[in-house]
């Protein structure tokens, strides 16, 4: 049931209906300039409740994803990509402040991206709406919107703010293996060393890397069983990124001989132990990688562990190895993943294939 009245000059629509406890609810919505547009409203609020929704729900957008984050995402996600929620949080505080859902748009929240990509790279802007888009999806699960603002969004961002990850080619990997094996010493167990070299043959994370134990390590098959990973602030094993991140890889046998020679050095189930019995932290093999690559006279202004992950990519590209064997052997999902963060890499190396898609067509 619905009226519409005069009120000072606005019109104002009122609706009626009885909740699913048999009692009577109402809602009113005044300031329209126009008895059309006031009774548009109240076939608007009719329509939602012919859905099922409960139109008298409303919440502010940050609080939604305070409830959001904390009900859906904190349990199951690494903590890694726990912060990157708290920093989107930020971001959404800081334009949206007590903005309920009702009063956001989808010109509202292209604002809010033309605001923050002017300042932010196109791989934050892209992970920052892939949040919200999630977290709006969930708020119309529960009724607290019927339409998605974010969608067909045009994504803007300042490419001066895109860091491009520092890799080594072929020649600077060879000399660094050479570097790294050459300072291992008989006696004593230089763990960084050996989680460095680990790290370009097969291209683990540094938290699979630190995770590994002797039992994931195949020596007939020639093979690492990647299941676990580590969490450097409880000095204890969690799950891996994602599913497809427990993957088995294939190794040479020259990376099992160094870590036969290691797992001679001592008596811990975890491969990358000191003679303290700890993990190596992310602070000490980057301080280990980078008096080795200043040994070497090879600097790199964004170069860091995680860059003989890019590395080995590098060397596969380089050896004519495909794409899809390379995202397998990462443990990525989707082969997108891999060819949007490994695009420049692609690219580089996009004329070695065009010739030998020439030399392929001239054999016809």
């Amino acid at each position: 049931m619905a009226s519409i009245i005069k009120r000072y000059g606005k019109w104002q629509a009122r609706i009626s209906w009885y909740d699913s406890e048999g009692k009577r609810q109402t809602k009113s919505q005044g300031g329209f300039p126009t008895k059309v547009l006031a009774k548009d409203w109240a076939v608007e609020q009719k329509a939602k409740l012919n859905k099922g929704i409960n139109i008298k729900k409303t919440i502010k957008f940050i609080d939604y994803y305070d409830q959001w984050i904390e009900t859906y995402k904190k349990p199951k996600v690494a903590e890694i990509t726990y912060k990157r929620y708290e920093f989107t949080r930020k971001a959404l505080n800081s334009f949206f402040a007590d903005t309920e859902f009702k009063h956001i748009d989808r010109k509202m929240y292209q604002r809010f991206i033309n605001e923050y990509g002017a300042t932010h790279a196109p791989h934050t802007v892209k992970e920052v709406n892939n949040i919200v888009r999630a977290c709006i999806r969930s708020a119309m699960l529960d009724d607290y919107l019927i339409k998605d603002f974010t969608q067909n969004v045009t994504l803007v961002a300042n490419e001066d703010k895109e860091v491009k990850v520092d890799y080594l080619n072929v020649e600077e990997i060879k000399k660094l293996l050479e570097k790294a094996e050459a300072g291992i010493s008989q006696q004593d167990i230089y763990t960084s060393r050996y989680m460095i070299i680990t790290a370009i043959y097969t291209g683990m994370r540094l938290s699979e890397i630190q995770a590994l134990t002797w039992n994931d390590i195949n020596w007939l098959h020639q093979t690492i069983t990647v299941s676990k990973s580590w969490n450097m602030y409880t000095h204890s094993f969690k799950p891996t990124k994602n599913k497809s991140s427990n993957r088995t890889i294939k190794v040479n046998q020259t990376l099992l001989q160094l870590l036969s020679q290691l797992k001679e050095k001592h008596i811990s189930n975890m491969v990358f132990t000191t003679q303290f019995g700890t993990i190596p932290t992310s602070n000490a093999v980057n301080k280990m990688l980078r008096q080795l690559l200043d040994e070497l006279g090879i600097h790199r202004k964004n170069f860091h562990f995680h860059s003989l992950r890019h590395s080995h990519v590098a060397l596969l590209l380089a050896k004519g190895v495909d794409i899809y064997p390379i995202s397998k052997r990462l443990g990525h999902s989707d082969i997108r993943t891999t060819m949007n963060t490994y695009a420049y890499l692609i690219d580089e190396y996009k004329g070695k294939t065009d010739d030998k898609i020439v030399n392929a067509l001239n054999q016809l």
